[in-house]
């Protein structure tokens, strides 16, 4: 049996291989930046073909969406669809309590008040059940995010919502590629909403984000929200005439260019992900109180983010907390190079912004709901524990790794995970007495 780095031993994964980078910058990549900035086209008002028209076409046809919208990040791009669906103040919009903080705060912009739903267990995704508790008369939308690039129960969503009648805004901004019964995320719902944020399976040079929806009037109406109300029409002057509220949220030329050339790199280092990463989660699959994230049968997962669920008592070690268990593997794994990490420490109704119902100040949106009040109480206390369960034990109980396995190049990487995995596993006794220590 090894011996534990963290005691002393030598690491599973050497210090020479821990190097992989993401994104992958080639030249190509180099020279699509630099011929939009040649070409002097930067901003996607300017007339005719653009870097960021080019982009929206391309991200189209690659997806097969019938309209794509660019603009500024992903974040925009969940506040422009709600715009455009004319979700505002006094509305209510469910989202899932587990989610990167934009998806709550797209409400908050349009002066609606986020309602927080519990998540499924498995895929870490919005629970259709637990949506449909929480509609009220105000419920206007619906924002699942397919979380990690796992899809989410789309089946059971667009059900709920249908039968409600309510707008269902995808947020898929880590799950470009990802399909749920063989259509495209992002087409499912009334419109849905990607990141390019540098992180993402297929970045930009920074930040960036598209809009898709099969609607052309949803369409058109985010192009003049993105362009402060106003109409852009090829051949004509611009008249700066806003016909609606609207919004400084254009991309400009060199995020795009960069973006395309990563687009068009996609189909190769997709496939070599799908190898990669689904060999690596089948070596771990059978480790004894390890969960491995799984897509829902008849969807493709795109990986964007693996989480792991550790269980003391499936491990052999019933008297350490789930707590104390996490803390132990992720002080083990790093010493081993595996770079493990937390992926939001609490529950989005746990962050400030929605507990003290900061929003636009005086309670505002959340006052927009109770007009008989002056302003709602500045903060709201309450223990989250018992509304939204699940979501507090996969943060308390759940690992992730993130980047270093997106580049095609990360098989032998992954193995090297591996084989660390097994080795703190074969050392369950040595990490028992880590989490008594750090209980």
């Amino acid at each position: 049996m090894s011996k534990l780095a963290v005691l002393g031993g030598t690491p599973a994964v050497p210090r020479t291989q821990r190097g992989v980078e993401w994104p992958v910058i080639q030249d190509e990549d180099r020279k699509a930046v630099l011929d939009a900035l040649d070409g002097g086209r930067l901003v996607s008002d300017t007339d005719g073909e653009t870097p960021v028209t080019t982009l929206e076409r391309q991200w189209a046809e690659r997806f097969g969406h019938a309209h794509c919208v660019a603009v500024t990040n992903g974040t925009a791009a969940l506040q422009l669809a709600l715009a455009s669906l004319g979700v505002g103040p006094g509305a209510e919009v469910i989202v899932p309590a587990l989610s990167f903080i934009a998806t709550g705060l797209a409400p908050l912009h349009n002066m609606a008040v986020p309602v927080f739903a519990d998540i499924d267990p498995v895929t870490f995704n919005l629970d259709p059940k637990d949506v449909e508790r929480r509609i009220t008369p105000r419920t206007a939308a619906i924002i699942p995010v397919h979380l990690h690039g796992a899809p989410a129960d789309m089946d059971g969503i667009t059900d709920v919502a249908r039968r409600h009648g309510l707008a269902v805004v995808e947020d898929a901004a880590q799950a470009p590629g990802a399909t749920h019964r063989g259509r495209p995320v992002g087409s499912i719902g009334d419109m849905g909403a990607f990141s390019l944020q540098v992180t993402k399976n297929i970045p930009t040079c920074g930040e960036g984000g598209l809009l898709v929806t099969g609607d052309a009037g949803l369409a058109e109406t985010a192009r003049r929200g993105r362009q402060f109300g106003e109409v852009i029409e090829s051949g004509k002057d611009r008249d700066y005439v806003s016909h609606q509220l609207g919004w400084n949220h254009k991309m400009n030329g060199l995020q795009a260019a960069f973006a395309s050339a990563q687009l068009g790199r996609f189909d190769h280092y997709e496939q070599a992900r799908q190898t990669n990463i689904t060999r690596f989660l089948a070596r771990l699959d059978g480790l004894p109180g390890l969960t491995v994230p799984k897509p829902l049968p008849g969807t493709t997962h795109v990986w964007h983010i693996l989480r792991f669920r550790f269980d003391p008592a499936a491990a052999g070690l019933p008297g350490i907390t789930d707590t104390a268990f996490r803390k132990a593997l992720r002080r083990a794994l790093r010493a081993e190079g595996v770079p493990m990490s937390q992926y939001q420490l609490m529950p989005l109704p746990d962050q400030t912004a929605f507990r003290d119902r900061l929003g636009f100040g005086r309670g505002y949106p959340w006052a927009a709901l109770e007009p008989s009040a002056e302003h709602v109480p500045e903060h709201v206390p309450a223990d989250s524990r018992a509304e939204y369960p699940v979501a507090h034990a996969v943060i308390r109980d759940s690992l992730t790794i993130q980047k270093r396995h997106l580049s095609p190049t990360s098989g032998e990487l992954l193995e090297r995970y591996a084989e660390a995995f097994e080795k703190v596993w074969e050392n369950l006794d040595t990490v028992a007495k880590l989490a008594g220590a750090r209980s």
